[in-house]
């Protein structure tokens, strides 16, 4: 059972609660190693579990490496994709006073975790929106409707600030610096040359700290996974792991 704390996730979610978890069902399903695949968030936690468990870690699949440092949360939530979007990062820093503009994600934690319903709304749009309307190469009104909606808002971004309040619980730079560990894993990086949240700068670091996998930069993609580029490579990579020799 999760412990709810007053913020608005869980003092048991955090980066290292979920690769516990992810080992406990490598254990309930009884096999000795398995694919990882992970892309956005889901390649930080990849990252962070196959390094902790490596041994445990047949292929890697990677799309849209986040290694969030400290540098890459300040790129999409204080400045470097604001000058790339104007339009939209006006209405993202809508909902706070310039005053607390500094500190966008802070700022953002404080409003999201209030007394104010209507506010926690507002923020959680504006906070989900931001990054529904910036993951992709072109604009896709399907994800403005599904990044809009009220209640995957208010999950959404109450979720994603308290891990980014809390730099996902990783030292800074870690997820690269102990990529060392992947050595001997065979695996595939997939990432887009105009992805927005995830600079292209981590997936090459990466794939320079951990040679033995593919790297793709994929021209005329962002960040979603399902922009064409991007999806057929990846299952290219699943289907030629998954298939027997």
């Amino acid at each position: 059972m999760w412990a709810i704390d007053t913020a608005c996730g869980s003092e048991a979610n955090t980066t290292w609660h979920l690769v516990a978890d992810i080992e406990r069902l490598r254990e309930l399903v009884g096999v000795e190693k398995w694919l990882v695949f992970g892309g956005s968030w889901g390649s930080t936690l990849a990252l962070a579990y196959a390094e902790t468990h490596a041994e445990r870690v047949s292929e890697l699949v990677l799309r849209g490496i986040y290694t969030v440092t400290k540098a890459e949360l300040r790129w999409y939530y204080q400045f470097g994709v604001s000058e790339m979007f104007p339009d939209k990062w006006e209405r993202f820093q809508a909902p706070i006073p310039p005053s607390e503009r500094d500190d966008m994600i802070a700022a953002y934690r404080k409003r999201l975790t209030g007394d104010d319903p209507a506010a926690q709304i507002e923020a959680a749009k504006a906070w989900s929106l931001w990054e529904g309307e910036t993951i992709t190469l072109l604009p896709n009104p399907a994800f403005s409707t599904s990044f809009g909606d009220d209640h995957f808002a208010l999950a959404f971004a109450r979720l994603e600030n308290h891990y980014f309040v809390n730099d996902c619980w990783l030292e800074d730079g870690q997820l690269l610096r102990n990529a060392h560990r992947l050595r001997g894993i065979p695996g595939v990086i997939v990432h887009g040359r105009y992805d927005m949240p995830c600079p292209a700068r981590y997936a090459h670091a990466l794939h320079k700290a951990w040679p033995d996998a593919e790297f793709h930069l994929v021209e005329g993609a962002g960040h979603a996974w399902s922009e064409p580029g991007i999806l057929d490579l990846l299952l290219r990579a699943t289907d030629r792991f998954g298939t027997p020799v």
